[in-house]
């Protein structure tokens, strides 16, 4: 059996898909599969895959589903996954030619006697540009500590243990909506485990036009439960009043976009949702005042 699934969730994307394959091919260790999953797509990406199937350089499962979004389609990798820790690069991004030989040799060399999910490492710009680098004092911990506590932004490529990420539940789905931050399943991981810290890059990334990154405010309007469900997460599990409140008022703007009311039970900090109210009011003017620009 292999040791590490790359799985990457797909929607209309055959037009970029082949640097992924491309890049899989290459690597310098095979010990991986790669497990595509077709979140609804209308154009030849099931065509294009089964072409690489019959090729028969690299180990590829396709999985087709009706389309969920990006959660949804994590979803189903996490179901499927049978190798010990698995990574997902997404459709638009690939892999450097060594990554997966780096990946299992720093997971091979781990302390055992930690607990831990898996790896942090880095993402890299198509110049080579690192996103953000790790700072050297972190040798192990959690993404909560690096991004909230430490401020160390930046997107980062984390590779998990199977068996811890089918500890927790999955990301909810809702009709009609098609986002859940993928952050709230790390943000529960971080209560458990840590990572070894990696300033190794994984992943080299491109931001499309059509990518949630560049939509993040429509997405707001447009999977309000979702991002709900993310804020009551964030706030549960915030050490910090700063970023609490800050989570409240993303709160209180997804109440209003789904018409519920702010002080109900799943609230886990309604003195603080209180003092935000004015605030998260505001804020969820400015969503739509830049929406509609």
């Amino acid at each position: 059996m292999k040791t590490l699934t790359v799985f990457t969730p797909t929607y209309n994307r055959a037009f970029c898909l082949s640097n992924c394959y491309d890049s899989f091919v290459r690597q310098t260790n095979k010990d991986f599969k790669w497990l595509i999953i077709d979140d609804g797509s209308q154009d030849d990406t099931k065509e294009l895959v089964n072409s690489w199937i019959q090729e028969d350089k690299i180990e590829i499962i396709y999985h087709y589903q009706e389309n969920q979004g990006m959660h949804g389609g994590h979803n189903a990798a996490y179901s499927l996954i049978d190798t010990e820790l698995n990574v997902c690069i997404d459709s638009d991004d690939f892999m450097p030619d060594d990554a997966v030989e780096i990946i299992l040799n720093i997971w091979n060399k781990r302390n055992r006697n930690k607990n831990l999910a898996g790896i942090i490492g880095l993402d890299a710009f198509k110049d080579g540009t690192i996103v953000e680098k790790i700072p050297e004092r972190f040798k192990y911990a959690t993404l909560s500590e690096l991004e909230v506590e430490n401020k160390i932004k930046g997107d980062k490529k984390v590779v998990l243990r199977t068996d811890v990420v089918k500890e927790f539940p999955p990301y909810p789905i809702t009709k009609e909506e098609r986002l859940v931050p993928l952050g709230t399943l790390y943000l529960m991981i971080d209560q458990k485990y840590q990572y070894i810290c990696s300033n190794e890059v994984f992943c080299t990334i491109e931001y499309l036009e059509d990518g949630s990154s560049r939509n993040i405010l429509k997405q707001y309007k447009k999977s309000p439960n979702g991002f709900l469900y993310s804020r009551i997460i964030e706030m549960k599990y915030s050490k910090s009043f700063s970023y609490t409140f800050s989570r409240a008022m993303h709160y209180i703007s997804s109440c209003i976009f789904i018409k519920k009311w702010f002080f109900t039970k799943e609230n886990p900090k309604k003195a603080i949702t209180f003092l935000a109210l004015p605030f998260g009011f505001l804020f969820h003017a400015y969503i739509l005042f830049k929406i509609r620009k």
